[in-house]
């Protein structure tokens, strides 16, 4: 029997009553805005985006490649899959065409349904455009880029010839989000490069993303154990030519809590320091980006074995959290599994919240703060981000979810974990 008193048991009855009308006037007054402006043709698309007009929508092709990078006698890509295999060839003993002090060629990545972008959202052309620009025209200063939008032709196409063993359950167990999930894993592991969501813009362009004092030494804290490079190998670093550049993969923080509080499963994440995938940058065959693809075959059959236990019961109709089977939660611990185990790494040393955001090489990955994919726009900080024009913002994310769809019971269980600390355990997506 309760030991409450009445008063406060019927209290909180009231106020559960009312937090829940709010909340479902709030989500049903989200659901009748308008929907989001489209290009509506091609003389549109010409006027206000040129560069993805001339180089993704007139070309009929998906990818841009510096004139320069391509020999006289190098025959045209027939498809997308050879027109990165020719662009990663081209980076080969051009440390220009990489992330300063890494072996990342700056090659930059992006997946979209279709490459005909005429009756799409225009917020979604916008973001293209700036990715291209960078390509094509880069600031002062910056060095030209490869760019790639890979449409689900182009990335069948890269898991049938490069991961044949994985196919099946590509196409079979994974839902469409986690199938872009996967491609970008998979197109960095075999080609490397820098991977951003259609609806990331960068801040930074990618050749400047790195410079020395955010692979200078660190210290944990808490164990003393020293991290990054001492001034001494970073002094030689910069003197000696054929030096091995120290970086091979860089991730970004997305959240940023105290371990010691709940803080960061009332915001819906997993871990209190927690990784983004919708930005990151690898050179081909990183470790973390294998493990990860290896997890995949784990997880795929037990989807399987599900569908055994359950008669009746489809691939298609299992529910999975995306954001932990393949997203952020996935990449975090493909990570903090390669930097615990090869590099002694104490996970939430990574925090930003007492050194004001330091940039960490672990190894040979680097991670950038939480403002380094997740600046903010807002007055105020959750997790100690800053500004869009801070120095450390190298990418912004606009965060337009269009690749999940809006369920009421998933929505409240965000108002239940914020406002009440109630409903941990409720599925996240949907």
């Amino acid at each position: 029997m309760s030991t409450q008193p009445r008063w406060l048991r019927s209290r909180l009855r009231v106020l559960l009553s009312s937090a829940i009308v709010l909340f479902v006037t709030l989500w049903l007054l989200a659901a009748l805005k308008s929907g989001p402006v489209q290009i509506s043709d091609e003389s549109e698309l010409r006027r206000k985006f040129p560069y993805t007009y001339k180089h993704i929508h007139s070309f009929k092709k998906a990818w841009y490649i510096p004139p320069n990078w391509i020999l006289a006698n190098q025959s045209t890509p027939r498809n997308i899959v050879e027109a990165v295999q020719l662009a990663s060839k081209s980076v080969v003993s051009h440390p220009e065409r990489h992330i300063p002090f890494s072996n990342i060629p700056l090659l930059m990545h992006q997946k979209w349904d279709t490459t005909q972008l005429t009756g799409i959202n225009e917020m979604v052309i916008s973001y293209i455009e700036t990715w291209l620009k960078d390509a094509v025209s880069p600031p002062p200063g910056s060095s030209e880029m490869a760019y790639f939008i890979w449409d689900n032709e182009g990335v069948l196409t890269l898991m049938e010839e490069y991961e044949h063993d994985l196919v099946r359950d590509f196409v079979e167990v994974f839902s469409p989000v986690e199938k872009v999930d996967i491609f970008r894993i998979a197109v960095c592991k075999w080609f490397g490069g820098i991977y951003g969501d259609v609806d990331t813009k960068a801040l930074q362009h990618p050749s400047q993303w790195v410079h020395s004092t955010d692979i200078s030494e660190w210290t944990d804290g808490m164990s003393g154990k020293k991290y990054g490079l001492d001034e001494a190998t970073l002094a030689l670093l910069h003197q000696t030519s054929g030096q091995s550049p120290p970086v091979n993969a860089i991730w970004g923080i997305e959240c940023d809590t105290d371990p010691n509080t709940d803080a960061h499963w009332r915001m819906a994440y997993t871990y209190p320091v927690q990784l983004t995938n919708w930005a990151f940058a690898s050179a081909a065959n990183h470790p973390i980006l294998q493990y990860f693809l290896d997890r995949l075959h784990e997880k795929a059959a037990e989807a399987r074995d599900r569908v055994l236990e359950n008669p009746g019961t489809s691939l298609s109709q299992l529910h999975y959290d995306p954001v932990t089977r393949t997203g952020p939660v996935a990449v975090t611990e493909a990570t903090k599994w390669r930097l615990e185990e090869h590099d002694g790494l104490r996970w939430n040393a990574l925090t930003g919240l007492k050194d004001g955001g330091k940039t960490k090489l672990v190894g040979d990955v680097l991670i950038l703060p939480i403002t380094g994919f997740s600046p903010t726009q807002k007055k105020y900080s959750r997790m100690g981000e800053k500004s869009w024009d801070d120095p450390d913002a190298r990418l912004a994310h606009k965060a337009m979810g269009s690749w999940h769809h809006t369920n009421l019971i998933v929505e409240y269980g965000k108002f239940c974990r914020t406002f009440f600390g109630l409903c941990k355990d409720w599925q996240k997506m949907w």
